[in-house]
């Protein structure tokens, strides 16, 4: 499943598909992990999936920033500091790029990923600094809509 646009669709976990946890990584137990893609930006920087795991400990490595949302379950994550942290139904975490961490998943875990390409920091802030002058000049493309071109809300 995959969009660019404003296409809300509902998850069901039997869209998931296996997304095996590389077995040199696994500590203990035998997580399961399963995954489905939700959407990708227009530019390719930034991508969202639901992701699950059963019972197990693992290594985990992030190669891109990953914020984390956890939808069921838990999971004890340890950072490469010794930082450790119990994610629960409703956190938000980030994760940074290029760290492992421990995965600890006592019973099961399920989550809503949004992983983000970083760009170097000089790149980030003239990016921002164009946003901020854009926006600042209204130049967003076409003309402003006007409230009577707006579109009616829909029917429930």
């Amino acid at each position: 499943m995959s969009s660019t646009g404003l296409q809300p669709s509902t998850i069901d976990t039997r869209d998931l598909q296996p997304a095996p946890i590389n077995p040199e990584w696994v500590l203990a137990g035998q997580p399961r992990a399963r995954a489905v893609d939700l959407a990708h930006s227009p530019d390719g920087t930034c991508t969202s999936a639901q992701w699950d795991c059963t019972a197990g400990r693992f290594f985990w490595y992030f190669g891109v920033e990953e914020t984390v949302h956890i939808l069921e379950g838990e999971v004890v994550v340890t950072n490469h500091t010794g930082q450790v942290v119990r994610l629960q139904p409703g956190d938000v975490a980030v994760m940074p790029a290029n760290t492992w961490m421990v995965w600890d998943v006592e019973h099961y875990v399920r989550k809503l990923a949004v992983c983000r390409y970083a760009i170097p920091r000089p790149f980030g802030r003239a990016l921002r600094m164009f946003q901020t002058w854009r926006n600042r000049f209204m130049l967003r493309g076409g003309r402003t809509p006007q409230l009577d071109e707006a579109p009616a809300p829909a029917a429930r």
